[in-house]
């Protein structure tokens, strides 16, 4: 596979820097700025539905339009030495290890491998799903889906009513549970990224999350217990995989990796040297540095000892990093205006947003925050929806984790809880569907899905509104 770089990208690169280029001024940025930024993401949602082998074949020159038609108005506005700092500051200080953590996440995960297959009764059902909940928080949500998909349609291909097993393993696994660490998923990395500590998560929304997860997995039980006795009443269907005495797990050296990356993740935050360089107007922390080298050779030694055989079992090919590397590229890059206007809090062009989501005293609302960065999360993609809260609440990682912590538990929740409203809130929503769908089970579409979305998760979303974000 042959991969070529736009000609753009060396004279970006080659470009001369000012020494001191200037600042972005976020108050002088209208509500025109946000326009690439919210094309991107409405193509995301969007094309893949209504022009899918269009969106297939040009995403990534898609992507990088947006990304020019961000960057090329703002080199004449402010300056190209400000454009081009602001372009490097984004893409060396957050998508780069963004994207390198998703990358090596993706490859480990992808090595391990559960065979076998137990009946799916709603005790082991309910068991799998809290597992995989718990799991998602430390491979990522992607990575605990990959592993954990196949077996939970195979425990229950012998059963008429099945395909409720799958929406509430979305729900919980390719969503809620990933919202303990910045491991789990991705808009919570991004915020680490922006000074958030590794547990200021798994503190401050342990409660939300175990409230949640305890509501769905009660419903889910009673739910399968339901549909699991309909099924015993009839005659049985055939079992296109016979049960096994257990499941067995290949892959064990990508547990180590995991355990390793953790210990990377970790000691970029707590290790501080006090050494950094400066590329092209941009400083990178020293421990940066070997955090993202460390993360690329992890990724290579799950490649080196895992039997491909493993990766085969899980049809892992690099397609979906590969589209996740383009898109979010033109992401980070057409919401820097966006994030600089938001900076610019009531003096900016967001001001009436900022409104929706205070008091009348001016104080956050963190209801309206949870609600707000909720609902966008479930129909765009919810790293960039928890990107543009986190700068409308002030993007302040010390007073956000101090007096403003419900305003962030809020935007957290919101992002990483209603990305499961619908197929396109997260990234694994999608390809667990196309599994399941894979594996005989007939999943509803879009709209069907939202139904049941609808009647299960907004009402506990209420609830814990009432609980936690009064």
């Amino acid at each position: 596979m042959r991969f070529r770089l736009p000609p753009i990208v060396f004279a970006v690169a080659l470009a001369p820097v000012p020494a001191s280029a200037a600042t972005l001024d976020g108050a002088a940025l209208g509500l025109a700025w946000a326009l690439p930024f919210a094309g991107l993401l409405l193509s995301i949602a969007v094309l893949p539905q209504l022009a899918h082998r269009f969106w297939d074949g040009h995403m990534g020159k898609l992507s990088g339009a947006f990304a020019l038609a961000t960057l090329i108005p703002l080199a004449l506005a402010q300056g190209p030495g400000t454009a081009f700092e602001a372009a490097v500051h984004v893409l060396l200080g957050e998508y780069l290890p963004f994207i390198l953590l998703l990358f090596a996440l993706y490859t480990i995960a992808g090595g391990i491998v559960v065979v076998g297959n137990l009946r799916g009764t709603p005790a082991l059902n309910t068991g799998l799903l809290a597992f995989g909940t718990v799991l998602a928080s430390f491979i990522g949500t992607t990575g605990a889906s990959m592993v954990l998909i196949r077996p939970m349609v195979r425990a229950n291909d012998d059963r008429r009513h099945n395909k409720h097993v799958v929406i509430f393993f979305i729900f919980l696994v390719s969503n809620i549970g990933g919202s303990l660490t910045p491991l789990g998923d991705p808009p919570l990395f991004l915020g680490f990224l922006r000074g958030i500590d590794f547990f200021w998560t798994t503190r401050e929304l342990l409660a939300e999350t175990v409230f949640t997860v305890a509501i769905l997995l009660a419903l889910f039980y009673a739910l399968d217990r339901y549909w699991h006795a309909r099924d015993d009443a009839r005659p049985p269907m055939p079992d296109p995989t016979p049960d096994t005495p257990r499941l067995r797990l290949r892959g064990r050296a990508n547990l180590a990796l995991l355990a390793a990356l953790v210990g990377v993740i970790l000691l970029s935050g707590a290790w501080k040297p006090g050494i950094a360089f400066r590329i092209a107007g941009t400083e990178v922390a020293l421990q940066n540095l070997v955090r993202d080298g460390a993360m690329v050779v992890l990724a290579i030694l799950s490649l080196l000892l895992t039997d491909k055989r493993n990766r085969a079992a899980n049809d892992f090919n690099w397609r979906p990093i590969l589209e996740v590397a383009k898109l979010f590229a033109g992401i980070f890059i057409t919401i820097v205006p966006v994030a600089a206007a938001l900076g610019a809090g009531r003096d900016g062009a967001f001001a009436p947003v900022l409104a929706l989501v205070s008091r009348p005293d001016g104080s956050p609302n963190p209801a309206a925050y949870f609600w707000l960065s909720g609902l966008l999360s479930s129909v765009l993609d919810n790293a960039p929806t928890y990107l543009v809260f986190f700068e409308l609440a002030g993007g302040d990682p010390v007073r956000l984790m101090g007096p403003l912590a419900a305003t962030l538990a809020a935007i957290s929740t919101g992002a990483v809880f209603m990305g499961a409203n619908t197929y396109l809130g997260n990234a694994p929503n999608f390809m667990v569907y196309a599994i399941a769908r894979e594996g005989g089970v007939k999943m509803p579409g879009f709209v069907g899905y939202m139904a049941w979305s609808g009647a299960i998760l907004i009402p506990t979303f209420a609830l814990v509104t009432l609980v936690f974000f009064r």
